[in-house]
């Protein structure tokens, strides 16, 4: 068993924090969020990841986890100290430190033994040197036994604590080998490949590994643009390619494009730190702009088959930026909504999850109870967000409801044939058949 300290109760850190308690460790989660712990001490999770509140309330029942806001008691006998603090986007996309600035001054101000810091953040490459300069800077006088290692997370929302206990890799760079064999201690009983490398390429292979599969994203989405325009199916091409070993299925599926809190935000710093170091990164900037323009065609659509969007209301399933989670950053349907709220759209919306992160951004907006609500009167129904409740919905009843029965899936999820069946216009993302309409 180990003493670990995890610093930051959002997403990678709660998610974090409770796994390693559920491997044995003793966890103690640390927040300067009086009233975020407060919350978490009653067993009221701060955001949504299916089975979570069940493992904190478990984990905390056997003394394994526990969660504070002093430092000084969070890392009284801690070996590991792992920071998982935001890093949000700057101005110019660039990542902001201030809170990993001030998680390692702390640590710097507390720690009164050897400890072993780990950047469970996602950060730009040299942070670990940079985290390790703080630290010895602030200790002038003092020295303090520490070793700086980079654990980058690659846990996806909705699926987060199977992704920590059955990783495809683990992550570790260092300068201090010894540090990482330390960390890489805390994961064996996992029994999944564990890479060791220097501090920097660690913090590479997190910022590469997600430009990747963004990249994968938009090149289905510019194929399934291209799909529209000759008559091929989107989806029998990434079949298709998928069946290829060299290629595989996973991220070849079309629709509104990528966000949450991890693609966008890393896409955009890892950009930024090529433009600054002299580099021209022209994929990654092509990147960023199919994904962008997926939701710009998708109002072009609408605006064409409606003949204008002011006046009109427009029904929108789904706010999160995937299913299985409450995280609304970057999502594709609130660029979407605003978009079509500045052509003069009225909104209807539904999320089985994120309607109170979603309500501040969307003031303008009617929220719903239901998705058959969200289609009473609609001249247009788009589905944003491909939650499960969405796949089994009684489409003759909300025929009857919607004013003008006319389906945008964003997702690909419904089947045109039958819908069309039905009386529907519908249009999906890279389908052949786009803009037929039976009935």
């Amino acid at each position: 068993m180990s003493n670990i300290c995890v610093i930051g109760t959002g997403y990678v850190g709660l998610v974090t924090g409770t796994c390693f308690a559920d491997l044995g460790n003793k966890v103690v989660c640390l927040d300067i969020d009086e009233n975020r712990i407060e919350k978490l001490k009653q067993g009221i999770m701060p955001i949504y990841e299916p089975g979570l509140e069940q493992l904190v309330a478990q984990n905390v029942r056997a003394g394994r986890l526990s969660f504070t806001t002093s430092y000084p008691e969070a890392l009284k006998d801690a070996e590991f100290a792992f920071i998982a603090v935001g890093t949000p986007s700057g101005v110019d996309g660039e990542a902001d430190l201030q809170y990993v600035r001030a998680v390692a001054e702390a640590i710097a101000d507390h720690v009164d033994h050897p400890i072993i810091v780990v950047n469970k953040s996602t950060v730009p490459v040299g942070t670990g040197d940079w985290v390790a300069d703080i630290i010895r800077k602030r200790r002038a006088g003092r020295p303090l036994q520490f070793s700086v290692v980079s654990n980058p997370e690659f846990l996806r929302e909705g699926s987060a604590i199977h992704d920590f206990m059955n990783p495809d890799r683990v992550v570790l760079g260092s300068l201090d080998r010894e540090a990482a064999s330390k960390v890489a201690q805390l994961y064996l009983t996992l029994r999944c490949p564990i890479l060791i490398t220097d501090l920097r390429t660690a913090e590479m292979i997190k910022y590469a590994s997600n430009a990747f599969l963004a990249t994968r994203i938009s090149f289905i989405n510019e194929i399934a643009t291209i799909c529209e325009e000759l008559g091929a199916d989107v989806r029998q091409v990434a079949i298709g390619m998928g069946l290829d070993k060299r290629i595989g299925p996973a991220f070849l599926d079309a629709g509104l494009g990528w966000g949450g809190s991890c693609f966008p935000k890393d896409v955009k710093a890892l950009a930024h730190m090529a433009v600054l170091h002299g580099s021209n990164p022209q994929l990654l900037q092509a990147v960023m702009e199919i994904n962008r323009n997926m939701r710009r065609r998708v109002v072009m659509r609408l605006r064409k088959a409606l003949g204008t969007l002011n006046e009109k209301v427009i029904g929108v399933l789904g706010l999160s930026f995937k299913p299985n989670t409450d995280d609304i950053r970057e999502a594709p349907a609130l660029e979407l909504i605003h978009l079509m709220e500045n052509e003069g759209a009225l909104i209807r919306a539904y999320d089985p999850q994120a309607m109170e992160n979603a309500r501040p951004l969307l003031p303008k907006a009617i929220l719903c109870a239901s998705p058959y609500e969200v289609a009473e009167g609609a001249d247009a129904l788009v589905l944003a967000t491909e939650w499960n409740e969405f796949k089994q919905l009684d489409f003759e009843r909300i025929y009857h409801l919607m004013r003008n029965p006319l389906i945008m899936d964003g997702r690909n999820l419904w089947d045109p044939e039958h819908l069309r069946s039905l009386g529907f216009t519908y249009f999906g993302i890279g389908r052949a058949t786009n803009g037929i309409v039976n009935g």
